[in-house]
Order: C-alpha cells, then sequence, then structure tokens
C-alpha cells in the first residue's frame, strides 16, 4: 500500500518547513522560531537589549558562502538530509555548514538585522505584556457590597488590556515600517506577498486588512517616530489609510507609499510607483519606501444637502441621499463614467463569478460604454447641473459645451493613467497640475474629447479653483475615487479637507546633477554589457561591487547619444545572436530568457 503523503507547514518568517505531527519534535529539542518579540519583566527591562541571530540549518541554499565566498552545492535527492548552509533568517547571512566556514563565535553574535535594517522593527522594540490578575487573597478580603463595582471596574481594563506594547528606542536613521496589505487586490497576489514581506521584516510589522482593518496596527505604534506606512493595494486601500490616520490625529502623520496591486492605480501611477506589481523584487521595492521623497497631497471634503428646489415629480426612488464617500483623495465626478462605473457595480455586485479577472473587468467596461454611447444616456447632463468655482458661476459655460461627463480631479492621472488635464503651455489661462497645491482641476468631457483623451488628448479645461458648489436639478450617477452611486437632486460644496503625507518614488534621473543637463550629448556611446540572474540580483542589488563579480559579461554595444532602451535592446539580441556559433559551452553565450528585461 502506497503510503499518504502527510500535510506539512511552513513558516512564513524562518522558512522552516515540517510535517504537522512531527511540530512536538520542535518543542521536545527547544527550537524556537525567528522571535518576533521579548518577554516583559523587570530584568529584561532593565538589561540593555541587542538583536541575535537566528540560525537554521538549510537544505537548500541560494547566494554564496560570506565566509568562502564559494556557492552553495545543493542535493537534489528528495530523500537527502544533508545540511547544506547554515543562514540566519534576520540579516540573510549564509555560511557553510562546516567549521572553516561557520564558527563557534558566529553563533552569539549581534545581529545587524541585514540589508533593510532602517526599516524593521527590532523584536525588542515588541513587549508581551501579561494580562493582569488579581490575587485570590486579596479578593477574599473585599467586602461582599463593593464587590460588583470591583468586578466591573475590571471588565472594563480588560477591554482596554492589549497583549503587546511597543517600546521604541531612539535611532534617529531607522524608518519603521508598517505593511498593510489587501489580500482581495490583486487576485491573489495579496497573499503572496504577506508571506513575503514576513521573510524580509518583522513579522508583526506586516498586517492583513482583511483581519479587522488598519486602526489597531496605527494605534499600537503611533509613538514610533520616523514611522512610515506602505499600502500594498489599490486606491482605495489607500483612501482607507489616509481616513483611519484621520481618525487618530497622529502628529505628525506618518508618510503613506503604495505597491499597486489594484485596476486603475492612478494615485500610484502619480507617485511613480507604477500602474501595477508585476513582480518586482519585494527587497528593491523596499530600498525605494526607504529612500522615498516625502511630499503632500491635497485632500477634499463633500458636503451632501438634499436640493429643496428639486422637482417631486423627477424623484428617483432608488437614489441615494449621500455619497459613498465624503472625501476624495483621486477624482469625484458625474454623468458618463460614473454610469459605466455603477452599472459594472451592479452587475459584479449580481455575479461576483464573471468578474475575476483584469480582462474580463476591462472587456465588461468597454462593452457597458458602447451601449451607453449608442443611447446616449448622459446628453443631457448640462440642462441638470449648475456650476459655481471660487464665486464664479460657470453654468452658461457648461451650458454651451453640453459636457456628458465633470470631473472634478485632484492628481494628473485619471482612469487608469490617462492624463486629462494636459501640459498647458505659457499662452494658456492655466497652470500645470499639481497634487499639493490646494486647487482642483474642472474638466467636461464631451464623447469626442473622452475618446480624445485615450491617445493622449485631454479634456475641456473649465477652471482651477479651492471651492466648489454643485447643485444638481435630478438623480445623477456619480462616483467617488471608483466608489460609485447614483445620488438624488443635491447640492454639493468641495473644500480643502487637509493634506496627506506620501511617499514618492525617487527616479534615477531625478538624482543626477544639474549641470547634466546642460552638457552636450555624446555622438556615440559605448556600453559594457552584463547579465545575471534576478535570483543573485533580488539579493546583491544593494552591493555594487558584488553584482560585478556576480554577473557574466556579454559584450559591448555601441549606440548613439540619444538612444533609449528599445534601441538598446535590439543591439543586445544583434550581441546574443553573433555569440551563438562562436562559444556555445560558455554561460556567457547562452542565450538569453525571452522574458529578459533591463536591471540597474
Amino acid at each position: 500500500l502506497q503510503q499518504k503523503p502527510l500535510s506539512r507547514r511552513k513558516c512564513a518568517a524562518c522558512k522552516i518547513v515540517v510535517h504537522t505531527p512531527c511540530i512536538e519534535q520542535l518543542e521536545k529539542i527547544n527550537f524556537r522560531c525567528k522571535p518576533s518579540f521579548r518577554e516583559s519583566g523587570s530584568r529584561n527591562v532593565r538589561e540593555p537589549i541587542v538583536v541575535r541571530h537566528h540560525w537554521v540549518h538549510r537544505r537548500r541554499q541560494e547566494g554564496k558562502c560570506r565566509q568562502c565566498g564559494k556557492g552553495f552545492q545543493q542535493k537534489f535527492a528528495f530523500h537527502s538530509k544533508e545540511i547544506v548552509a547554515i543562514s540566519c533568517s534576520w540579516c540573510k547571512q549564509a555560511y557553510h555548514s562546516k567549521v572553516s566556514c561557520f564558527m563557534l563565535q558566529h553563533i552569539e553574535e549581534p545581529c545587524s538585522l541585514g540589508a533593510h535594517a532602517a526599516v524593521v522593527v527590532p523584536p525588542t522594540w515588541i513587549l508581551r505584556v501579561r494580562r493582569p490578575q488579581n490575587p485570590l487573597k486579596s479578593s477574599k478580603k473585599k467586602k461582599r457590597t463593593s464587590f460588583k463595582r470591583k468586578s466591573s471596574k475590571k471588565g472594563a481594563e480588560e477591554g482596554r488590556w492589549k497583549p503587546f506594547v511597543i517600546k521604541p528606542m531612539p535611532a534617529p536613521l531607522m524608518k519603521p515600517l508598517l505593511v498593510f496589505v489587501n489580500p482581495k487586490s490583486g487576485g491573489n497576489q495579496g497573499a503572496k506577498i504577506i508571506q513575503s514581506f514576513m521573510w524580509y521584516l518583522n513579522p508583526r510589522q506586516v498586517f492583513d486588512l482583511s483581519q479587522g482593518g488598519p486602526k489597531e496596527a496605527l494605534e499600537l505604534y503611533r509613538k514610533v517616530h520616523n514611522l512610515r506606512i506602505l499600502a500594498c493595494g489599490g486606491d482605495g486601500t489607500v483612501g482607507w489609510i489616509l481616513s483611519i490616520l484621520d481618525q487618530l490625529r497622529l502628529n505628525p502623520p506618518p508618510p503613506v507609499a503604495i505597491l499597486p496591486l489594484g485596476t486603475g492605480n492612478d494615485l500610484a501611477r502619480t507617485l511613480n510607483w507604477g500602474g501595477g506589481y508585476t513582480d518586482e523584487p519585494l527587497s528593491k521595492i523596499l530600498s525605494h519606501v526607504e529612500d522615498g521623497n516625502i511630499v503632500q497631497l491635497d485632500r477634499w471634503n463633500l458636503q451632501v444637502k438634499p436640493n429643496p428646489d428639486a422637482n417631486p415629480e423627477e424623484k428617483d426612488e432608488a437614489a441615494a441621499d449621500k455619497l459613498p464617500l465624503d472625501v476624495f483623495n483621486n477624482y469625484f465626478s458625474l454623468g458618463f463614467d460614473a454610469r459605466v462605473t455603477l452599472e459594472f457595480h451592479e452587475s459584479r455586485e449580481a455575479n461576483p463569478e464573471k468578474f475575476n479577472s483584469r480582462f474580463r473587468n476591462k472587456m465588461f467596461y468597454a462593452g457597458t460604454a458602447f451601449s451607453d454611447f449608442l443611447t446616449g444616456s448622459s446628453k443631457d447632463l448640462a440642462k441638470h447641473v449648475k456650476l459655481v468655482c471660487d464665486g464664479t458661476d460657470l453654468t452658461s459655460k457648461i451650458q454651451d459645451l453640453k459636457p456628458q461627463c465633470l470631473v472634478f480631479l485632484n492628481i494628473p492621472r485619471y482612469c487608469a493613467g490617462t492624463m486629462p488635464w494636459g501640459n498647458p503651455g505659457e499662452h494658456h489661462d492655466f497652470e500645470p497640475q499639481r497634487h499639493d497645491d490646494g486647487c482642483i482641476e474642472v474638466i467636461g468631457f464631451t464623447m469626442t474629447s473622452l475618446a480624445a483623451v485615450q491617445v493622449g488628448g485631454h479634456g475641456e479645461r473649465l477652471c482651477q479653483c479651492r471651492q466648489v458648489v454643485l447643485t444638481t436639478s435630478k438623480a445623477i450617477p456619480m462616483q467617488v475615487d471608483g466608489e460609485p452611486c447614483k445620488l438624488a437632486a443635491s447640492c454639493i460644496h468641495i473644500s480643502l479637507r487637509n493634506q496627506a503625507n506620501m511617499v514618492q518614488k525617487t527616479k534615477r534621473r531625478n538624482s543626477m546633477p544639474l549641470l547634466n543637463d546642460q552638457q552636450p550629448v555624446p555622438e556615440r556611446l559605448r556600453i559594457r554589457v552584463s547579465r545575471i540572474s534576478m535570483r543573485d540580483y533580488e539579493a546583491l542589488h544593494y552591493d555594487k561591487e558584488k553584482l560585478k563579480e556576480a554577473s557574466v559579461p556579454l559584450g559591448i554595444i555601441v549606440v548613439p547619444g540619444d538612444s533609449d532602451l528599445e534601441l538598446c535592446r535590439t543591439q543586445i539580441e544583434r550581441l546574443q545572436e553573433e555569440g551563438d556559433g562562436a562559444k556555445p559551452k560558455t554561460l556567457s553565450s547562452q542565450k538569453l530568457s525571452p522574458k529578459w528585461c533591463f536591471l540597474d
């Protein structure tokens, strides 16, 4: 009879794999997982605390030995129990499992926490608090009349009791990071990302937003100096975290970086984090979060009141009397685009199984938009809208334009990457758009300009203002940061709420000296090209010298001085074709993977 395979468990923090029945054996040999906190007690508090290495024997190990510099020869037999390496779960240092490489003094050495030590919350900062218990003797001495009052007070204390407290040590160079992951965003990406962050960081600084939201974690870490937040999800996830920060009134509010897992990701595009996560090494993302610049993001209030002058005959019973959100970070719109979003939202609520991929969602959007275009459902929008911006009535301008969509834009990006405000030049009456200038851009779209914006055009610029009063005379579809509804006839007042701190990813060209812009571009560039595996790059990207040692030279390409990466790509592929017949046995002449990409 074939023996059934045993179920296995894998620890995300130290990557130990064990059969479920064998977990008891780990307890017998006193093996402890990577410590994520320390026990509270008078002795522990008074003694100076250092973080020790967490050494684990590995049967497989990537990279090279820190002592001898050689790689690890791994046994590929399924039942091989040979230990090839000893590595630390914190700093990721690895040694060969032999006396000449791993010495006894390494066991008790203090750990540096690795390449990302500046963003890791050390386990010495997190104290586990014992639940307060009243001694039995003291409770017997109390009078019976006071027992009820004492028990109710104790119940209130237990309700406020928290199992952990944060005791941060003063460290000016540290930028401790809290990671919030929305597992519902980006298919199954969220669940995998949680596991990876627990490996790189302290597991108690990584939080699953489906398990109660961000509020409890932010309250726990509110006294940590120089704190940063990484929101892994869509723009809605970022808005959720910013709203909780408003409630807690942290001073100063920690800046928020974004790992885009949603569909639109317009805010992530604006802050240079890209339109979607595509398996970039998480160690590189942590470096970007640490080095990113702090910028401000305007946030806008939406105050809704019923319109008392609306015609009662046009009242829609299905319309809502308030918006789904009372604050927006990206945009607020009404008309054609909101109607399409609302129909998509209602269809997804009715049949969620049909909307399980980004491609299918976009196809539905396209079909709904085309059918609404044929029916002209938003063509009379101008008849039912009055618009006043900074005291100036723009209603007549709207009636002349006859837009099918009105957008109040806070960031340059809209509708999955388009730029509807465009780049107004000096001969225009408008300033370039910014997300931190305290102004909001008002744009009108006809069906022609909606089509043009998809190919680089822009909408009809109406004004840049600081306050808006929008009055509708009938129920109209609207959306707030992608959350749609059909709002009854209302008077909507838009005003600046506050400014949030955000982390903007620094671009490599922005860090170059300004003098480079004045230097002439050379006619020809000779570029030395090397190849490296993604595994080695992820492990060594922080050290240029080690990158050079691990890479394999491919050759030299000569390109014009103003070339882009696409021209370089064709030259590199041509270099590969020329080298195919020369030395087929060398690594440098082996054909590159079809999915190869440029790195730093």
